[in-house]
């Protein structure tokens, strides 16, 4: 077989081979170990804080959206009313003798009918507040009318002291009533 010559190109200058073939690269100097424990380490943690974080919002413990700013409506301020229709219960629930009696003339002073209040001993004698109890949302007018009448006492809203009911009369009206529960702000503390 006959021997072919090339001509002589750049590559017939090459020193000869040293037995390696191929690209061969040098590690990245900047990712040493250290360096990717310390990437793997801040991508675990922003993981985890964003599954805790996910967690949260999905559960409704945090919500995404503003808090709605509550709208602050004027409370319906009522205005006293003396309404000398409602019959009155005063109850004395203190120790002292004779206060039941002196507010219902105190009622009676202010126009309410002597057949339209009663009263009586309360079941106890140590009611801290003078307090009158109306029974209906509407009678607020004429319990604040009452108080004031009174002379100044606390009102409150309660069915604890509704007349029984009637079997004959299904009529609300005759369910209405104030009732005066008189507490230890009136009584007389003893001299010493």
């Amino acid at each position: 077989m006959a021997r072919t010559t090339y001509p002589r190109d750049r590559f017939d200058d090459l020193a000869p081979s040293t037995g390696r073939v191929g690209a061969h690269r040098a590690e990245n100097p900047r990712m040493r170990g250290g360096m990717v424990f310390l990437w793997a380490a801040v991508a675990t943690v922003v993981l985890v804080a964003a599954g805790i974080f996910g967690s949260l919002v999905m559960s409704g413990r945090i919500s995404l959206a503003p808090e709605p700013v509550p709208t602050t409506e004027p409370v319906p301020v009522v205005e006293p009313v003396v309404d000398t229709t409602f019959p009155v219960l005063v109850l004395n629930a203190t120790p002292q003798e004779g206060l039941a009696t002196q507010v219902r003339e105190d009622v009676i002073a202010a126009g309410w009918s002597a057949d339209a209040v009663t009263a009586g001993a309360a079941g106890a004698t140590d009611f801290p507040t003078t307090t009158v109890y109306y029974a209906i949302e509407d009678d607020e007018a004429a319990a604040l009318g009452l108080a004031e009448t009174i002379g100044g006492a606390e009102i409150a809203l309660s069915d604890q002291y509704l007349p029984p009911d009637d079997p004959e009369t299904e009529d609300d009206d005759a369910r209405r009533q104030l009732t005066v529960v008189i507490g230890l702000d009136r009584a007389e503390t003893p001299a010493a």
